[in-house]
Parts: structure tokens; C-alpha cells; sequence
């Protein structure tokens, strides 16, 4: 078959990576993190799901379902759907989380279940108000494959979908595989750790606002902190990506989701992100999302634009109306989650006391960042206050990491 005629690249076929709940694992396999690089013959990094040598014998003559949306593809641009289905793996369901299956739904828009056009299989949506796949969802389903492309925030709700799909797994006893995709801002550890009483589905761990990881490595990290309700643990295989580094330049293949249109949008969303519990904009209503900030109430410049309705966004705050701000589309990448936009925006703002929303406090997952920029502390300062918990997440986090 055409997708064999590369076998060679997947010599680590037997480097699956897996964690269990301590009884035994029919799918788990031991590995050796220095030959996901060694064995691999081309320094082209490729995703789990390009690992299908390791990870087809798995799912065969199994009744399979799927979580993914539009970014779980192989690296030749072909859905994991329409491959798996072509090697004739019989997929019962499709599970799409926020911004639906096609990728195509607002952020926080309702997304309902429906079916595939293209396949004719039923789609579930794990957003709204089934987060969570009920038994009878599940039911006959033998092992449920996870590919999502992460970007390393913690608000960026695919970890938490998968924290619901690991406790559903678990509750119903299926074995869930993981194909690994690279984490894009993955050599950024950052941000203030979450505070248990801020727990919510832009923030369900205590974990840095950027967390540094994959997806698989968050897995293995939830699974082993025992995180689940009532510290269940659920029967997890990781397939590794190949030749991945954390400060490895990687382009996504696929935008990740509507308002992450490139590289530089990925790169800045978790500084940006914070300005969606302000008054700010970030470019939400035009082509520049979350690489632009601004609104009417700072002060006039010669960089402005004006939200209207669009692909990614029905509604965009302010609306029709001149957003003064800064343009970011051409700033060298950050390294570190930058506070200085947010800061310059609350000291410029015409109102401060109409500046923070209710909202802030959720994605900073603490309520000390908001007071510590009302009261004036220096980024310095405010960073110092994150070291404490940083030190304490890192430490946490190396027994969880598959790359170097």
C-alpha cells in the first residue's frame, strides 16, 4: 500500500510509550527516549500519526473511536480519518471538541453533534454541555484514539477535553491511545500556576499558564498526579512524534483552530490570551488575531483597525468600532510569556476600573496577577512571584517527559 513505501522512516515501531493503572496492559510496551531520535533516519519531524507502523497493529480488527478535528493529519496533508479507514480500521464515531470537527466553529460556540459528510460517520461533540462521552456514547467502542494539536497554554481548552476523555476511558474501562503531535511553544515553562479554587475548563490543573509539554506528556502527567475524579487512572499508550526537541522550530501543519492562523498567532496567544478578560481586543474580527491588540478606550495612534464579523469570529468585540493598539505581526518570537502589552494596556486604558473583566481571574487562574498589575508591581516583581511554583511544576513535570 502507498503509505508503506516509507516503512523505513519507523524503525521505533517498538518505542511505544505507556502508562497504565498499575494492572497489566495489553497494549504497553517499554521504550528508550534517546532512540526516538537515533532510530529515525531523516531529521524531518513527524507526528504520531505519521508513526503508523507502530500504532495501525494496535487498532486492528478493533471498533475504534476517534477524538480529533481538522489538525489530525499525517504530515501529506491526509485525515487520520481517511487513512485509517482506507487501511480499513472500522471507525464507529467521530469526537470533536471546541471548534467542532472541521475546525470551522467559534471559540465558545455551541457545537452540536451531527455526522460526516465525507465518511457518513457520526460526529459527538465534546463541547457545551457534553464535555464528557457518556457510557452509552462508548458503548462497543474497544480502544478510543486521541489526535489534537496542542500550543502549550493552559486555557487552550484541548487538555482539558482530553482530561474528560482520560476519566471517561477509565470509568468504562477502554484503552486509550494517544497519537503525540509537537507542542510549538514547547520550551516555554511560564506563568503563574493555577490556584486550586480557580479550577474551570480554561483551567482544570495546577499547572503555569504555559506548561511546556505534548499532549502525551500531559497524559502521562494527569494520569500519574492522579487527576481524574477519585484518582482513577486510565489504560494509556502514547505513540511517540519523531525526531521532536522542545526548542525544535516546528511548523504546524494545519491552522489549530479558526483565530491561530500562523506561526507568529501560536507563538503569541498565551501573552495575548489574557487581553480576552479585559476590554482589549486581540485582532478577533479581522486577519491578524492574536497578533494585534488594541480598543477605542486607548489612546489614539497610528496603528489602529476595526473588528467586523468574519471566519473566525460572528460577533468580535467592539464591533465596527477603531481599535487603537500595536501591531505584533512582525516582533521576533517570545521565549517567555510576555505581561508587558497587558501592562502598558491597563496604565494607558481611559477607564481602569472598566478594564479586567470576571473572566481574567479564570485564565490567569489566580487572582494575585490582576492585583498585582492594579497595584503598579513591575514585571519583575510579578514574575518573581511565579518562581516558587514554577520550580515546584518543573520538578513535578520531569517524570512525565518523553523528549529531551
Amino acid at each position: 500500500m502507498k503509505y508503506f513505501i516509507t516503512s523505513c522512516l519507523f524503525l521505533i515501531a517498538y518505542l511505544v510509550i505507556s502508562t497504565s493503572c498499575g494492572t497489566s496492559n495489553k497494549l504497553q510496551q517499554h521504550f528508550n527516549r534517546e532512540q526516538i531520535s537515533m532510530n529515525s533516519q531523516f531529521n524531518e519531524i513527524k507526528t504520531g500519526a505519521d508513526n503508523y507502523a507502530t500504532y495501525l497493529p494496535l487498532l486492528k480488527d478493533k471498533k475504534i473511536g476517534i477524538v480529533t478535528n481538522q489538525t489530525g493529519i499525517l504530515t501529506n496533508k491526509t485525515h487520520l480519518v481517511d487513512f485509517l479507514l482506507e487501511q480499513k480500521i472500522n471507525i464507529a464515531k467521530i469526537f470533536a471538541p471546541e471548534h467542532g470537527f472541521r475546525g470551522t466553529a467559534d471559540a465558545g460556540e455551541h457545537v452540536v453533534d451531527g455526522k460526516d459528510s465525507k465518511t457518513g460517520l457520526p460526529i459527538i461533540s465534546l463541547y457545551g454541555n457534553n464535555k464528557k462521552p457518556s457510557t452509552d456514547q462508548l458503548a462497543g467502542i474497544d480502544v478510543l484514539v486521541f489526535d489534537l494539536q496542542d500550543v502549550g497554554a493552559r486555557f487552550y481548552t484541548y487538555i482539558s477535553s482530553l482530561h474528560y476523555i482520560m476519566e471517561a476511558c477509565a470509568e468504562n474501562k477502554i484503552p486509550l491511545l494517544i497519537l503525540d503531535r509537537p507542542n510549538p511553544n514547547g520550551s516555554i515553562v511560564d506563568g503563574p500556576v493555577l490556584e486550586k479554587e480557580f479550577t474551570s475548563f480554561v483551567g482544570m490543573h495546577p499547572i503555569p499558564l504555559q506548561h511546556g509539554m505534548t499532549i502525551g506528556e500531559y497524559a502521562q502527567m494527569i494520569n500519574g498526579e492522579k487527576w481524574l475524579k477519585n484518582g482513577i487512572q486510565c489504560e494509556l499508550t502514547v505513540i511517540p512524534c519523531m525526531n521532536y526537541k522542545r526548542d525544535k522550530p516546528y511548523n504546524l501543519l494545519v491552522k489549530p483552530s479558526p483565530n491561530l492562523p500562523n506561526d507568529q498567532a501560536i507563538n503569541l496567544y498565551a501573552s495575548l490570551c489574557l487581553f480576552e478578560g479585559t476590554n482589549v481586543s486581540v485582532g478577533r474580527g479581522t486577519e491578524m488575531q492574536f497578533q494585534i491588540y488594541g480598543s477605542p478606550y486607548l489612546p489614539k495612534n497610528d496603528f489602529n483597525f476595526t473588528p467586523i464579523p468574519n471566519f473566525g469570529s460572528k460577533d468580535p468585540m467592539h464591533k465596527d468600532q477603531i481599535c487603537y493598539g500595536e501591531d505584533l505581526t512582525k516582533i521576533d518570537k517570545v521565549k517567555q510569556l510576555e505581561l508587558k502589552w497587558l501592562i502598558k494596556a491597563y496604565q494607558t486604558t481611559a477607564d481602569q476600573t472598566k478594564f479586567f473583566t470576571e473572566f481574567f481571574t479564570k485564565l490567569a487562574g489566580t487572582k494575585k496577577l490582576q492585583q498585582q498589575i492594579e497595584s503598579g508591581i513591575s514585571e519583575t516583581e510579578i514574575r518573581k512571584s511565579w518562581e516558587t511554583g514554577l520550580n515546584n511544576f518543573k520538578a513535578m513535570r520531569k517524570k512525565y517527559l518523553i523528549y529531551n
